[in-house]
């Protein structure tokens, strides 16, 4: 697929619309909830996908971008398609493409071609429900051609300001564009700007809303082995004693955002009408909201969902003795959630970090919400065109950490290698880690550096 880099964006569904149009419209073989949102959207899906699953549905999942194959993106029954099958779905989407690139005068891009592919091979399994999240935005996301049943924005922060808009006000207008007249909004914790905005987008569609921190939210955590013990505020009920192998304030959050989703998907959610645009209030330990107990889902199966999910390349162990740790955060509210989770459940006397990361985030964001968590950096750059050259990156990391706690290596390889080294000087290797992050595509290129077993 010789296409446009799937992270331009060119604002029109005109495109994308008539190819599914002729491939008959197969994003509407089956309901879909749809994920917008600036961080936490593949781990909500995976989640809310492993919950649908454990309940006996058949189930198609669509995130991007991959860790390692491109398989990864369009996942039915929790595993990517395989090889045949992708090279089949292509085929039969492929004699159309030339059309479509014809009627507009603009080749459709890579990421419009492969949503295509992604709702023809869901209609073709057939998939009972399709959990897809969106590439970028909302509004004019290739994915927005389908209606989603059930909206969910998790986190809204500034990101791709390039395209989404400078302010989030901006963003959050774009990827409210999701939500659909007659659906249900799902939205997690939110900044009060970008909740205003997502309020006044379900108030003028007449959509159903459920709000993290008072539909719905996380009443207790507690760090346990590999992962979280967690008590949730369902939107019908209480469940307790779930086990999420997952690390962090933000994967409880996400995991309570996917709980809602679930529930709303299976039994509708709060009742429709006007939303306070001023309510910003967070479930306190212990408080309930009175919504019952008639819609609420099996507890047993919630837990074994749960239990069972994964989010590959977020917060991910692959190597003890030093610990390596992968985590795609990419700009810096993902990095402080990150710092936060590494310092609540990792016990690191020493952690160096390995950083690449793309030219056009806010870098020095991320470097200062590193800085007081990382004895030294190593900086480098990954396989994307977009990564940060290392002397630049270098130079912004010096400016934040000084000189003498600033490495660089011009191969991803190496600066793990150097990281390691740099970790194992203390000799206490039980207190000594390595993170390594930045992007997705550095975490992807780690996995496969560091032989990690291929993600579902």
């Amino acid at each position: 697929m010789a296409r446009g880099v799937e992270w331009e964006i060119d604002p029109t569904l005109d495109r994308i619309r008539d190819l599914v149009d002729v491939l008959g419209e197969p994003q509407r073989a089956y309901p879909v909830i749809h994920i917008a949102g600036t961080n936490g959207k593949s781990s909500t899906a995976r989640l809310i996908e492993a919950l649908l699953r454990e309940r006996g549905l058949r189930t198609g999942l669509f995130t991007s971008p991959e860790l390692n194959t491109l398989r990864e993106r369009i996942a039915i029954d929790g595993e990517p398609i395989d090889e045949e099958r992708f090279v089949e779905v292509y085929e039969d989407v492929q004699p159309y493409l030339g059309l479509i690139d014809d009627k507009h005068g603009t080749r459709l891009s890579f990421f419009e071609v492969l949503t295509a592919m992604a709702f023809a091979a869901f209609a073709d399994a057939p998939v009972d429900v399709a959990v897809v999240e969106t590439g970028m935005g909302g509004t004019w996301d290739a994915t927005n051609v389908a209606d989603g049943a059930v909206a969910v924005i998790t986190p809204i922060g500034l990101d791709h300001t390039r395209y989404l808009g400078e302010t989030i006000e901006e963003i959050a207008g774009e990827k409210a564009g999701i939500i659909k007249p007659g659906a249900i909004a799902v939205l997690a914790q939110q900044q009060v700007a970008a909740a205003e905005v997502l309020l006044r987008r379900v108030a003028e569609t007449g959509a159903a809303v459920a709000r993290e921190g008072i539909e719905y939210g996380v009443l207790n955590r507690d760090v346990a082995f590999g992962g979280q013990q967690l008590r949730i505020q369902g939107l019908h009920g209480v469940y307790d004693e779930i086990f999420l192998p997952l690390f962090g304030e933000h994967h409880a959050s996400n995991a309570a955002t996917a709980l809602a989703a679930v529930e709303s998907f299976a039994s509708g959610a709060p009742t429709r009408g006007e939303v306070d645009l001023e309510a910003a209030t967070r479930i306190a330990p212990g408080e309930t909201y009175a919504g019952g107990d008639a819609g609420q889902l099996d507890p047993a199966l919630v837990r074994s969902g749960f239990a069972k999910s994964s989010s590959p390349g977020r917060l991910e162990v692959v190597r003890t003795g030093p610990t390596v740790l992968l985590d795609a955060a990419h700009n810096p509210a993902g990095m402080a959630a990150t710092v936060a989770t590494v310092t609540e459940s990792f016990g690191f006397t020493r952690l160096v970090g390995v950083l690449a990361v793309a030219a056009d985030k806010d870098v020095a964001g991320v470097l200062d919400q590193l800085e007081p968590v990382l004895a030294e950096l190593v900086v480098t750059r990954n396989s994307s065109s977009r990564s940060m050259p290392v002397e630049e990156l270098a130079e912004l990391a010096e400016s934040v950490f000084g000189p003498e706690r600033v490495h660089a290596a011009a191969r991803l390889d190496d600066a793990i290698d150097r990281a390691l080294g740099l970790a194992e000087e203390t000799g206490e290797y039980r207190g000594a880690g390595v993170l390594i992050t930045g992007s997705v595509v550095t975490v992807g290129d780690a996995r496969t550096l560091l032989r990690v077993e291929e993600s579902r």
